[in-house]
């Protein structure tokens, strides 16, 4: 591989090919770690509230099936520090390669799990543990992938390549969706919830391994690099991260919420509500999700590219302000029943999301100095997760069968939506800065 170095603008000095590389490396591991947390979600809106929540109504057992899913994102924060501190301490790329076994490990474990009927109480109590491993794994990927990838390509084309890792999210999602979905066409009912759920649970075992061999081929950052022999690494860069950008982290929180919760809604509780309230088939409500999915991975790259071109800010606020307005459009699509409008609902709220999602990565990476980056950028992606998309498909159910409509959903991300866009006009714009100028302020 080429040497790399540092330019006079901070911008790593990557050839072209190692850069594609490094990328091609990033996406491939997103794509199999959110693959298995995805996974947990689409079964847990199919599966899990018949298998380990049976004794409950139906909206009831998706309710407690998704509390176990928010469990998860609890523990993402934890697994943001612990993963943070020591990426920012000994490089981004070995943090990596750890969380993408643990996170494998979980999920072919999930696809062991005996179910309520042969163990009671004890099935969904393991379920939780395994859950919560699941979380704390993701819970480092995030800030390492885009790192990786942010920190080796230059300045003025950061929105576009570090926007790929989170591509890799939406095909993440779009493989659970697929391959649940080949076991549904393939099944009957009664053998899918018997056991054919769990075989796409228990492939992980191979995508982990192909994502541990892919990853193993990609050097560290330079930009980290460069630091550690500088001796400029700190002891507590998450406690420096809270001491010195408590502004950047609150900005980042405020554009998480709204780009968090729409997905979940969009992802999970939507599932639910098509099966569940408005009679769709599970086949027809997976195919939707697919197709969404698979257009949401083609415009996050073009939404990472618009936002190098005129600014992170205008990208993300239209994206914030687009979902807080499809909201009342959006539900009302779903009512009708008809799988071609209910795919179209999906796929232009996934289209709004890209224009958060598609920014993002690099817009807060260029918050954060490279001295606590992996520990800032964690802290302000996953502490949302706790009170954002963790809840949002509980919060959801319990709006719906308080009220029996799904209007208070649609002011739920209405407002959410404004909160984000708020702080979508608030953030400084970083488009063009190179690291060594964030380093420098």
């Amino acid at each position: 591989m080429a040497t790399l170095g540092i330019s006079e603008t901070g911008a790593a000095a990557v050839p072209a090919r190692p850069l594609r590389k490094v990328v091609w490396a990033s996406v491939v591991g997103t794509t199999i770690e959110w693959y298995d947390f995805f996974l947990y979600g689409t079964a847990a809106a199919l599966v899990f509230n018949r298998e380990f929540f049976p004794n409950a109504d139906p909206l009831t057992g998706a309710m407690l099936a998704f509390t176990t899913y928010a469990l998860g994102f609890l523990a993402r924060p934890l697994g943001g520090v612990v993963f943070g501190h020591f990426g920012d301490r000994i490089g981004r790329k070995q943090l990596l390669m750890t969380s993408l076994l643990l996170m494998g490990v979980a999920t072919v474990l999930i696809g062991c799990l005996p179910t309520y009927a042969q163990v009671g109480p004890l099935a969904p109590a393991l379920l939780v543990l395994l859950r919560l491993v699941q979380g704390f794994a993701v819970g480092g990927e995030w800030g390492g992938a885009v790192l990786i990838v942010a920190e080796h390509c230059p300045a003025q084309q950061r929105g576009f390549w570090s926007s790929w890792p989170q591509a890799g999210v939406a095909a993440g999602n779009l493989l659970a969706a697929g391959i649940l979905a080949l076991m549904t066409a393939m099944q009957s009912e009664a053998d899918f919830l018997a056991w054919g759920w769990r075989v796409p649970f228990l492939l992980s075992i191979v995508l982990i391994g192909v994502g541990w061999w892919v990853r193993s081929t990609v050097d560290e950052s330079p930009v980290f690099a460069e630091m550690q022999r500088s001796a400029q690494t700190r002891r507590a860069p998450a406690l420096e991260a809270l001491r010195t950008r408590p502004r950047e982290l609150a900005i980042g929180a405020g554009l998480r919420v709204a780009e968090n919760i729409s997905y979940y809604i969009i992802t999970a509780f939507s599932i639910t509500y098509v099966t569940e309230v408005v009679g769709l088939t599970r086949q027809s409500a997976l195919n939707a999700l697919i197709v969404g999915s698979a257009v949401h991975f083609l415009c996050i790259p073009g939404f990472g590219w618009l936002s190098d071109r005129i600014g992170r800010r205008p990208v993300y606020a239209l994206g914030a302000a687009g979902t807080g307005l499809w909201a009342f459009a959006f539900f009302r699509l779903l009512d009708s029943g008809a799988t071609p409008t209910v795919m179209f609902a999906i796929v232009v709220g996934l289209v709004l999301h890209g224009a958060m999602y598609g920014p993002q990565a690099a817009f807060l990476c260029e918050m954060f100095p490279t001295r606590f980056r992996y520990s800032g950028v964690s802290l302000a992606y996953q502490l949302t997760s706790i009170v954002a998309g963790s809840l949002a498909p509980i919060i959801a159910i319990a709006l719906l069968r308080a009220t029996n409509s799904s209007f208070p959903v649609t002011l739920y991300v209405a407002a959410v939506a404004a909160i984000s866009f708020t702080a979508a006009l608030l953030a400084r714009e970083t488009r063009g800065r190179s690291f060594a100028e964030v380093d420098a302020s």
